[in-house]
């Protein structure tokens, strides 16, 4: 069994900024990947950023230049930073973790709104 827990969501000001953290635990064995995606009412799931055990990391168009992913080392922790946050941005945050199939968190909602 493979667990991730998302925190760090909430509501905040267009500009703003939040910190979102995921925390992996169980049977993990040399994950190849972690990463975030989100979901907005009515779309698909989407890619926000990735990040590799070596460290390469992938974003969306969307996030490139305001969101930063990251890992902790030595650990299946990852962050994802966020500012000059867009109403656009409102959406379920969901960590992910490929290992021989990809496991999702419960997500976190990011709501940006004056």
């Amino acid at each position: 069994q493979v667990q991730l827990v998302e925190s760090g969501g909430g509501l905040v000001q267009p500009g703003g900024s939040l910190r979102l953290s995921c925390a992996a635990s169980g049977r993990i064995f040399l994950p190849k990947e972690m990463g975030w995606y989100r979901q907005a009412p009515g779309k698909q799931r989407e890619l926000v950023a990735t990040i590799t055990s070596d460290g390469a990391t992938n974003y969306a168009d969307s996030a490139k230049g305001r969101f930063t992913i990251s890992r902790e080392t030595g650990k299946n922790v990852i962050y994802l930073q966020m500012n000059s946050l867009k109403p656009a941005d409102t959406a379920v945050y969901y960590c992910s973790i490929l290992l021989r199939e990809t496991y999702w968190g419960q997500g976190t909602q990011v709501t940006v709104s004056s």
